[in-house]
């Protein structure tokens, strides 16, 4: 384990012990817009991130440390997940979850499996095929979210292995056909991607990337990008955030060579998943944003991120950037870390917080349309 990434979690773990509410006290803390209303969807689930829906309402969740997988229903339409069901287990880092044709595929660090025809086999899954075995098995910025674009590929990440460095083959976002075949590198200059979506107006890859650490509390920001052509070049390691310099790789480099990001969304909050809300549940004027989860930060002075970031766009371009799920700090201290958006099928927007193992559930009261 690289000694920045040891450091982070030996630093994260006393803000988490100090406070320890659980997640139905957290809820009660959390804040949203005026109209929105935050319940506890599932707890129980620990280390929730990336989150995929099956074609017959069952909902997956990847973890990290926790090396499982997870299926969630709410068969009574109540709100809440009846229960919690492991798919899946003693997997190394299987944060990312896509599902397609019936089957649920897992990253797996160096191996991304497919479990066929789980919706039917919930409680006697079946056993994990591998459809891709040979991707790079560092574990620092190893774990890999997924998910099948329009084009019916699956799309995966491979992050740099490091803070900052130059290693061929890494920093990238790669795509290949369901069977592994294929395989086509989308997107350059990218340090580590743990969250992709669509965006449903313009057919764009949107991501976000996490900036370097080590360059003071400030510098440089996260980055939500937009991929608008084949194997364009967002920076890293030569240029950060689109302005800034790398101090070591940056010499005789120009920032103005590469893709400058859509937005900056701050240094250090850790920018994970994102989702375009294309649900009826909420206002017309949140049709077609971004929703971001932002994991907060683990080595900067004061805490940034922890939080759910409201993304209003403009075909490709970033209007607005605001607060949307907010009350995960108590001061400094953490009391849990959003990882991952998804939209449900019922127009509500889940988040979920890998620090309570939970997934919480973001609704509109239709009284106050």
């Amino acid at each position: 384990m690289h000694r920045w990434l040891r450091a982070s979690i030996l630093w994260l773990a006393p803000s988490l012990a100090c406070a320890a509410p659980t997640p139905a006290q957290l809820v009660e803390r959390l804040h949203v817009p005026a109209g929105f209303k935050v319940t506890l969807f599932a707890d129980h689930v620990p280390g929730a991130r990336a989150m995929a829906w099956g074609e017959k309402g069952t909902l997956f969740v990847g973890s990290m440390d926790a090396g499982r997988v997870y299926a969630l229903r709410d068969e009574n339409h109540d709100g809440r997940a009846d229960g919690v069901r492991v798919v899946a287990s003693g997997l190394r880092m299987p944060v990312g979850v896509a599902f397609r044709g019936g089957a649920l595929y897992v990253s797996a660090v160096d191996r991304i499996l497919r479990l066929d025809a789980i919706e039917s086999h919930l409680d006697a899954p079946p056993k994990p095929v591998a459809v891709v075995n040979d991707l790079p098995s560092d574990g620092a910025h190893g774990w890999r979210y997924l998910a099948f674009g329009p084009d019916g590929r699956l799309y995966v990440p491979v992050g740099m292995p490091c803070n900052v460095c130059e290693r061929p083959g890494y920093g990238k976002l790669i795509a290949m056909q369901p069977d592994g075949s294929a395989r086509e590198d989308v997107a350059l200059g990218i340090r580590n991607s743990v969250g992709f979506a669509w965006n449903p107006k313009s057919g764009h890859l949107w991501f976000t990337d996490n900036g370097r650490d080590m360059l003071g509390d400030d510098m440089p920001d996260d980055e939500l990008n937009v991929v608008t052509a084949a194997k364009q070049h967002f920076g890293f390691p030569y240029c950060h955030a689109g302005d800034v310099p790398d101090p070591q790789f940056g010499k005789g480099r120009s920032c103005k060579d590469y893709v400058a990001p859509a937005a900056k969304l701050g240094a250090h909050v850790a920018a994970l998943g994102i989702a375009f809300y294309g649900g009826a549940m909420f206002p017309a004027a949140y049709r077609g944003n971004a929703f971001i989860a932002e994991h907060g930060s683990w080595n900067r002075s004061s805490k940034s991120g922890y939080r759910v970031v409201r993304v209003e766009v403009d075909g490709d371009r970033v209007v607005r950037v605001t607060p949307f799920l907010t009350g995960f700090l108590d001061g400094q201290a953490a009391l849990g870390r959003p990882a991952a958006v998804t939209v449900a099928p019922d127009g509500a927007l889940l988040v979920s917080d890998d620090a309570q193992g939970a997934i919480y559930r973001i609704t509109w009261n239709e009284g106050t349309r």
